[in-house]
């Protein structure tokens, strides 16, 4: 039987993980990009790490992909997170709160304020890019396409500091 989105968001008992970061595992281009080398320490974690950061971004706050997984690594004096893992949690996040919804549970995961890098709207969430432009228009934001893909004007602006 097929887990459902509120099923996949529980944790495993092996985790968190500290791995060495090798040119062959999976998210090494997104972890090396975040300024990590071949031979540092990495974190792989529990969604309900991921799930616990996006929690407190308040409306009129954002935060991308970027902040959750360097919140992470310092959370666990890592060099890194694998970023890999930590946008399928996002993603997990959003469609469990709306299966949820969808069952008359609410979650408060504010997912739509979690952003991918460099304030671009993700596609992977439930109704896609343009769900997730109206959830993020209705608090007052600005949204624009650039190409394709839809960005938050000035998100930097509104991007919250995690310490």
């Amino acid at each position: 039987m097929k887990k459902t989105w509120q099923e996949k968001l529980k944790d495993k008992p092996s985790f968190p993980k500290m791995l060495r970061l090798e040119k062959a595992f999976p998210c090494y281009n997104a972890v090396h990009k975040m300024g990590a080398e071949v031979g540092d320490d990495i974190i792989l974690v529990n969604p309900s790490e991921v799930v616990a950061i996006m929690k407190e971004v308040p409306k009129g706050r954002l935060i991308t992909i970027v902040e959750v997984c360097s919140q992470i690594a310092r959370n666990h004096g890592a060099k890194g997170c694998c970023s890999l893992t930590i946008g399928i949690f996002i993603m997990t996040a959003a469609n469990a709160v709306e299966e949820a919804s969808k069952e008359g549970k609410l979650l408060h995961i504010p997912y739509w304020r979690t952003l991918k890098a460099d304030g671009f709207l993700n596609e992977k969430y439930p109704g896609g890019q343009e769900a997730h432009k109206r959830l993020l228009e209705r608090e007052g934001f600005k949204v624009i396409a650039r190409g394709k893909k839809y960005r938050v004007v000035d998100c930097e602006k509104y991007l919250m500091r995690l310490i």
